[in-house]
């Protein structure tokens, strides 16, 4: 285009000849009087170009890809797998003939342009939406894959982020916790995509049946759940959107953090940061100043859900009950029996007879063992031998006064089952007290059951009080000593 106008320019303006320029530019003079007759620059438009090898296989192309149009979007074969399964057809030419096929036959096919979509608006407090990501962080020095929860408020565009693990059902309602606390309210309506963990089977149209324990959360708060249409992500196009920029705006280049907890803890803040940006659509105004008009719209919370996982399960011999690849110690008593086994995101608890029997903090390793020692108590008085040896023992962590009399009695015979002794005094005084005792057997040097036991009892049952005699009850004439009714009794005969 810029020769077209120095070579128009020339002629026409400096007076040159068509000779003159056609020798100078290198050009043919019918090329220069071309030129000078046209409006426009010269456009050069690529011929279809030929595919000689590809043409034999051209109508199975074809046919295969109108089979793939028939299918859900994530089970469509991609250009290069169509590549793959004509050369196992005996395709032998290039990929890129096979990729510029495709493309033109999608142009050519019905709706196969650029796809058209309405613009939405929100009012404030109506439609919250929610994803999930996959992040990479370093957590204590390791890279990790974190799962994070996204929440987006549709009108301010306020923003919520939280991590997890995993992407369970106890997750799900912690987040749902964790963001309308931090919303200070909930909104009209939650759109979600279709997972496990929210719904239960994908029906007719938009009806749905939800996961029972997700509907308690939705009934607590008296939100509207609404799933997508599946493979349709536009329909809550902008928690899609958010997935994206967060991805650039907080983990790249990738942070590193010494816990899960620090992680969160960043992003709440984060999150409060991001809000100073102007909003989207008013660009007058922050994403903060939206949500300060919005959060007045937002339902109150009366109390937070108790968003726990709980299954039905029985506990083995070993008093152990199993969740997600780990398990946990219950208290002896109920072994053999049926229990319930709740999980939430950061403990796993135990309930038996309408009560909590058994707690443990969370652990998101994979066969791991997590023993209490108090649980195995009772299995102790029968059986003292397993103190030395017994899992849940190994690395016991007793008070102080407790383990140095454990070291002196395990030196001695029977000193496992005299430290039995000990620990069951806990049962009914306290590990206060018995501890107590432990000093004041270590102080005196005397280290045995009795010793203890005693000292136990002592501190248990606190001097009585000396009681004061009534002054009616005193002595008037205080008695003397007299020997001699001693002497009086040897002259009685049974005496002698």
């Amino acid at each position: 285009m810029e020769s077209f106008a120095k070579l128009r320019r020339r002629h026409l303006v400096k007076g040159e000849s068509i000779s003159a320029i056609a020798r100078d530019l290198n050009l043919s003079r019918n090329t220069v009087k071309k030129y000078l007759k046209a409006d426009v620059g010269p456009a050069y438009r690529r011929q279809q170009q030929p595919c000689p090898k590809l043409g034999a296989f051209a109508e199975q192309l074809e046919r295969w890809l109108v089979q793939d149009g028939l299918r859900p979007k994530r089970e469509r074969r991609s250009a290069k797998r169509l590549f793959e399964d004509l050369q196992q057809a005996g395709y032998a030419g290039a990929y890129d003939s096979v990729q510029r096929f495709v493309k033109q036959w999608k142009a050519a096919s019905p709706g196969g342009g650029t796809e058209a979509f309405i613009p939405l608006a929100f009012p404030p407090g109506e439609t919250c939406q929610f994803d999930w990501s996959h992040e990479q962080v370093e957590l204590g020095g390791v890279v990790q894959t974190v799962k994070l929860a996204h929440f987006r408020l549709c009108y301010s565009r306020q923003m919520f982020l939280v991590a997890y693990p995993r992407e369970t059902q106890e997750m799900v309602l912690d987040a749902h916790n964790r963001a309308f606390a931090f919303f200070g309210g909930v909104p009209e309506r939650m759109v979600y995509d279709n997972p496990k963990t929210i719904v239960q089977t994908v029906l007719v149209g938009k009806a749905r049946e939800f996961h029972p324990r997700f509907l308690a959360l939705a009934n607590h708060y008296l939100f509207e759940p609404v799933a997508c249409t599946p493979a349709s992500g536009w329909e809550k196009g902008q928690v899609e959107n958010q997935v994206g920029n967060v991805r650039e705006w907080c983990f790249t280049p990738r942070p590193a953090f010494a816990d899960l907890a620090a992680l969160n803890v960043w992003l709440e803040a984060r999150c409060r940061e991001l809000a100073e940006r102007p909003h989207p659509v008013e660009k007058a105004r922050s994403i903060a100043q939206m949500f300060a008009e919005e959060q007045p719209r937002l339902r109150v919370i009366t109390a937070p859900f108790d968003g726990y996982f709980e299954q039905p399960c029985r506990v083995s011999s070993t008093c152990l009950v199993a969740y997600d690849r780990n398990r946990y110690s219950v208290p002896a008593e109920f072994a053999g029996q049926r229990v319930s086994l709740r999980a939430w995101a950061d403990r796993i608890g135990v309930v038996a007879d309408g009560r909590v029997v058994a707690e443990h903090a969370r652990c998101f390793s994979r066969e791991r063992l997590l023993l209490d020692p108090w649980h195995y108590l009772s299995v102790l008085e029968k059986k003292p031998g397993a103190l030395r040896h017994g899992a849940p023992f190994q690395h016991w962590a007793l008070p102080a006064p407790l383990a140095a009399v454990k070291a002196r009695l395990m030196q001695t015979p029977q000193g496992d089952r005299a430290f039995v002794e000990i620990l069951l005094a806990l049962q009914e005084h306290g590990m206060e007290r018995v501890s107590v005792a432990c000093e004041l057997a270590l102080e005196h040097r005397t280290v045995t059951a009795p010793v203890i036991l005693n000292h136990v009892h002592r501190l248990a049952s606190p001097v009585r009080p000396v009681s004061q005699v009534p002054t009616t009850l005193t002595l008037q004439t205080a008695p003397a000593a007299n020997c001699q009714r001693y002497d009086a009794l040897l002259e009685v005969p049974h005496a002698r």
